[in-house]
């Protein structure tokens, strides 16, 4: 996902001179296109997240618009009261990047999982959410973000080069997709656990179940009026995350549907409010969580 959006986003450079990337410390080929358009436009920061979402702010002031990218710890926690007051409090143009959402660092161990970044950017005023779940919804993402005003953070998670969808999408900030109608139960999903939900679809057709499967890459703003028609139209809802389940996708979803007076079975997967004390690669940590294909699909037939 991140090298399609990097291609694009050199594409759109070419065209947009006021696009500037930021990143710290991180030497990463994806990069190459874009500094080969214009090296001045690249900036190269270091090991100072801190001071890289401050000059992203000072370049933003200017009129540019600013892309930093890093390592999700490191970009949304190490320097989250830059984030706060500098970007988010003034409005400014800027896109955060994050790689690594989840347990993709897995055998890095705690300090470089991410399970806690969205319900901290969720509590940001100003601040938009998107949560890209394959190539087609980060090729399409890079495009808008070029236009899209005020702060955004794009979570990564693990890199997919196959998309979920046999067709083009109609991709925008703010409204979620319906990858595939089904009937009585609703699974609703985001980044890299749209490609292993969809996998789960598929074992529990093995049981005459036939779930909907949303892709909701915007956790803020949320598809209200999808969440209202969700509500509606089926008896239970199932939110699969690789976040926290207090105030990530599950968190944001069920605020809406309380609100809505939502009368069916709601259940939330995700990491259950717990660090994770393992190291390992994270297909063996998702399963370890019940987040693999087999452990979705469990949980939604014993619900």
């Amino acid at each position: 996902m991140r090298k399609i959006f990097f291609q694009k986003l050199a594409e759109l450079a070419k065209q947009d001179k006021k696009i500037f990337l930021l990143v710290a410390d991180l030497g990463v080929k994806f990069f190459d296109n874009f500094k080969k358009i214009d090296s001045k436009r690249f900036l190269n920061v270091g090991v100072a997240e801190t001071n890289m979402v401050g000059t992203a702010a000072g370049l933003a002031m200017s009129g540019k618009n600013v892309y930093c990218y890093s390592i999700i710890p490191f970009l949304v926690m190490r320097a989250f009261e830059q984030i706060r007051l500098d970007i988010c409090f003034n409005n400014l143009n800027v896109k955060l990047l994050g790689s690594g959402g989840g347990l993709v660092y897995g055998a890095e161990g705690v300090t470089h999982h991410a399970i806690e970044d969205i319900a901290i950017m969720r509590s940001l005023p100003n601040m938009t959410i998107v949560c890209p779940g394959d190539i087609k919804e980060a090729e399409l993402l890079a495009k808008e973000s070029v236009n899209y005003p005020g702060p955004l953070y794009i979570r990564f998670g693990r890199d997919f080069d196959a998309s979920v969808y046999q067709k083009e999408i109609d991709f925008k900030i703010g409204k979620g997709i319906v990858v595939k109608e089904g009937k009585d139960i609703c699974l609703i999903t985001m980044g890299a656990m749209l490609s292993i939900t969809k996998q789960a679809l598929d074992l529990l057709k093995q049981d005459n179940l036939e779930p909907t499967l949303i892709s909701l890459h915007t956790i803020k703003p949320l598809d209200i009026n999808l969440l209202r028609e969700c509500a509606k139209k089926y008896k239970a809802i199932f939110t699969i995350e690789d976040h926290n389940i207090i105030g990530g996708l599950g968190s944001a979803v069920a605020e809406v549907l309380a609100e809505n007076n939502y009368q069916g079975k709601f259940k939330r997967l995700g990491i259950n409010d717990e660090y994770c004390h393992i190291a390992g690669k994270p297909e063996f940590l998702l399963k370890h969580y019940g987040l693999d294909a087999i452990g979705i699909a469990q949980t939604i037939k014993n619900s």
